[in-house]
């Protein structure tokens, strides 16, 4: 009879520490980083976003003991430099910034409640690269630079993204390249201008929103100059025929 005893209790002991092992396997030890495994070329350190709920992360992170991830926490390279510190709610990032090995900030983020988060991105010399303001979940603002600071890229959306208000886009050498820009908000019309390199202007026109709300397109009359900003010819463009079909 004390055998049996014997084998139910060992057995206990044994399955016991077979589910605690399991349940070990599944909590996150402490891991360091590569900057060259973790930074992408063209969105930079982007593991956390992840866990950002307003931008749709759906992803929440533990802490040793397996529970959901609360309060400041930090992350670091395999050099012991830092890599990331955040604040957590529920295994979610509210605040964060990351860092480059080199010590540069690559990104802040703010994201105060599930409508709102923005993001501030950097190069690792130090200069902006991007910021983005969400709003439920999608980009609202989105200002982009190149890596000498210089602006690359804008755009402004409605609140709910149904439409454009602004935006513009540069050439390296810091020249406009073409800009939209909303200028009567009933009606969805904009006015478009395109430029050459030299900042000479190359064509300009109205545009409005297409009849299924997907595509801007030119309607009314739209001049065109050759680089020098001369030669200019007209042509005559009718959205509703465009969009009608």
């Amino acid at each position: 009879m004390k055998k049996i005893h014997y084998i139910v209790i060992i057995s206990s002991i044994y399955i016991g520490s077979m589910s605690a092992q399991r349940f070990a396997d599944q909590v996150p030890q402490t891991k360091r980083y590569l900057q060259k495994d973790i930074v992408d070329p063209a969105e930079g350190i982007k593991m956390y976003n992840r866990l950002i709920e307003s931008i749709g992360g759906d992803s929440i992170t533990y802490n040793k003991a397996g529970y959901n991830l609360q309060g400041w926490n930090e992350d670091f390279y395999m050099s012991g430099k830092l890599l990331h510190r955040g604040y957590y709610i529920d295994g979610r990032a509210i605040v964060f910034k990351n860092f480059f090995e080199n010590g540069q900030c690559e990104r802040t983020v703010v994201n105060p409640d599930p409508l709102h988060c923005n993001i501030d991105v950097f190069f690792e010399n130090g200069k902006q690269r991007k910021q983005t303001n969400y709003y439920n979940g999608l980009p609202q603002k989105l200002y982009e630079f190149f890596e000498n600071g210089l602006p690359k890229y804008t755009e402004e959306n409605e609140k709910e993204m149904k439409y454009l208000t602004l935006k513009k886009s540069w050439y390296d050498n810091g020249q406009m390249q073409d800009v939209l820009e909303l200028t009567d908000v009933k009606n969805k019309k904009y006015t478009q201008k395109y430029f050459y390199e030299n900042g000479q202007i190359k064509s300009e026109g109205p545009m409005v929103l297409s009849i299924d709300g997907k595509t801007y397109v030119k309607d009314g009359v739209w001049s065109f100059y050759d680089s020098n900003g001369k030669n200019k010819r007209t042509e005559k463009y009718n959205a509703t025929k465009l969009t009608s079909n």
